[in-house]
């Protein structure tokens, strides 16, 4: 498990304005390097990393290269912190629910108040997946009481944050890439849910067994075709999955017709991206 900071002032006053990126083959370590000062994040994707800077860092990149031979530096990339988000982001409401970037300035905060600080992971809610996401999760604790939850490839922490405000007692937080569980434990005790939000580090398809109400999944199609497969999804009588572009939503529809769950209701953007809400034949509870 993730362990949390024990202060919630983690957010910065104002985002990052630039973002030097080091582009690295193999999978740069870089736990208790003193050299590494101003490090922002070290995202693993495959057996690359990529070093986040506030600033130029060739030196301590190159000190990096010096301790950990195997490395190779690919490429460096600079840009503005909105450049690498995508977008500008600012405040928005959906449902019940708004959300704010952890560097707005303070305002009335109210229960269904969640500040989001994305770093430089993906997630600020913006996206039409994670948008139709954080519908459809409310739309289900409409539907009965929803008291557990999972969410599978939590990036930010977004949605489990959402879970949590919108009710469920226990969410489960899951993320392969240790920079999104970081960045998620951060929010959570950001937002003061470190008592119903436990985030980990580790693949979905094998902390899916956890038994829970709702299961949410914004992931990639390869991962999901995995996850949708397992006994553990099987279990769970509510699920969320998004993420799905035309082909590979037919497909999953396909995959969870052959196990017998049923499209209670979805949501399609632009006939680009699509969202699944359903249930399991298979209820265990």
């Amino acid at each position: 498990m993730i362990n949390s900071p024990k202060t919630t002032d983690t957010a910065p006053a104002l985002p990052y304005k630039e973002l030097f990126i080091y582009y690295l083959h193999g999978l740069a370590d870089t736990g208790g390097l003193e050299a590494l000062a101003g490090l922002i994040g070290n995202w693993h994707e495959g057996d690359c990393s990529f070093l986040f800077f506030p600033c130029p860092a060739e030196d301590q990149v190159r000190c990096l290269l010096e301790r950990q031979p195997d490395l190779t530096l690919l490429d460096k990339y600079h840009m503005s912190y909105e450049q690498w988000l995508g977008e500008r982001f600012g405040p928005f409401e959906t449902g019940r629910l708004r959300i704010s970037p952890a560097w707005e300035p303070p305002a009335r905060r109210q229960d269904r108040d969640i500040v989001l600080d994305p770093g430089v992971v993906f997630g600020t809610g913006t996206h039409p997946t994670t948008r139709r996401c954080l519908e459809a999760i409310e739309w289900v604790v409409g539907q009965e009481e929803i008291g557990t939850a999972i969410d599978c490839g939590t990036g930010s922490g977004l949605l489990a944050l959402a879970a949590a405000k919108l009710g469920c007692r226990r969410v489960l937080a899951i993320d392969l890439n240790p920079l999104c569980a970081q960045t998620a434990a951060r929010n959570v005790m950001a937002n003061g849910l470190g008592g119903s939000i436990a985030v980990v580090q580790g693949r979905a398809e094998e902390l899916v067994r956890c038994r829970a109400d709702l299961l949410v999944a914004n992931i990639h199609f390869d991962v999901m075709q995995t996850l949708v497969a397992t006994e553990g999804f099987a279990q769970k009588p509510w699920f969320v999955l998004s993420g799905l572009m035309t082909s590979q939503y037919r497909c999953i529809c396909d995959q969870l017709a052959a196990r017998g769950a049923a499209i209670v209701k979805n949501w399609d953007c632009d006939g680009v991206w699509f969202t699944i809400c359903g249930k399991n034949a298979k209820d265990t509870r």
